[in-house]
């Protein structure tokens, strides 16, 4: 086993299956200890009555290394707090949060109802916001006290939320969403030794899987060291990024990066603005939405 995370603390949330999994195993593999969270539901949210992190648990004591089961709802904001402190009490202290929890209801925007957007965000957006807001208080705390931590953070976007997708609306608005919280805790947190990331993974999963063709798409095993870096005390000058990997290929992201402009010195008129946006527009031509990221 690698050496690279030794003695270090993580919760992987959503760690049950797929991505999430591999990350935990990835973590374990190099040293961390491990909270495997995994509520057990669904692609699409529904209770199945399953306990996953029960068995990435288990092949990661059979590698010799330690974890423990987390089955938190991790958009609970009380839940949220209950699993950091978990993660204290069986450590002895929290070094790396990676939120990767979300499932999907793909449906056109016209089609979407009320209960589907509401269950995509809360799961996703409210599932990063929790226990990042819990830990990050924490490590607020653990700094004031002198003992400021080397602390990491990875949260998980898509190119769905960095390009669009057709069909998910739902999922790319929050997936857009992480990406600027990752942008606004970085900022924030930084004071207290915290690095804030996020990844935009492609995998075949059960999120993809159905929806379209994943033959050729990559293992989820195969975005795992990038987060294993990341959540390492050497990648501690790297924060507030979006990072991109598709296999093989790593791809840093420059989305809402500012663009072409035109400072005319005093308000426009609308008369005006026809010739000069489709001239900036000309220049830098917005990318071509992305299916099923």
């Amino acid at each position: 086993m690698s050496t690279l995370l030794d003695g270090r603390v993580a919760i992987v949330t959503g760690a049950g299956r797929g991505i999430g999994r591999a990350h935990a195993l990835e973590l374990a593999r190099h040293g961390a200890r491990v909270v495997v969270n995994d509520y057990g539901v669904s692609i699409s949210g529904e209770g199945t009555g399953e306990t996953p992190a029960e068995s990435v648990v288990a092949e990661i004591e059979a590698m010799g290394g330690q974890a423990v089961v987390n089955g938190a709802d991790v958009a609970d904001f009380a839940a949220a707090e209950a699993m950091v402190q978990q993660a204290i009490d069986a450590f002895g202290g929290l070094d790396i949060l990676v939120n990767n929890a979300g499932f999907v209801r793909d449906r056109m925007l016209v089609n979407t109802s009320e209960e589907e957007w509401d269950a995509v965000v809360r799961v996703h957006l409210k599932g990063h916001f929790s226990p990042l807001r819990h830990a990050g208080a924490y490590w607020r705390n653990e700094a004031k006290a002198g003992r400021t931590r080397a602390a990491r953070v990875v949260n998980t976007s898509s190119g769905a939320g960095l390009q669009g997708s057709i069909g998910q609306a739902t999922y790319s608005a929050a997936k857009a969403g992480i990406a600027g919280l990752t942008l606004v805790a970085a900022a924030e947190l930084g004071r207290y030794g915290v690095t804030v990331n996020a990844i935009a993974p492609v995998a075949r999963t059960r999120m993809t899987e159905g929806a379209f063709d994943t033959s050729a798409m990559p293992e989820p095993e195969d975005n795992s060291p990038v987060v294993a870096w990341l959540a390492s005390e050497e990648a501690g000058d790297v924060t507030g990024r979006v990072i991109e990997i598709e296999g093989g290929k790593v791809t840093l992201e420059n989305a809402w990066a500012h663009g072409p402009s035109r400072d005319k010195g005093s308000r426009w008129e609308a008369a005006e603005l026809g010739a000069v946006l489709r001239d900036l527009i000309s220049s830098a031509p917005a990318p071509e939405p992305v299916y099923g990221a």
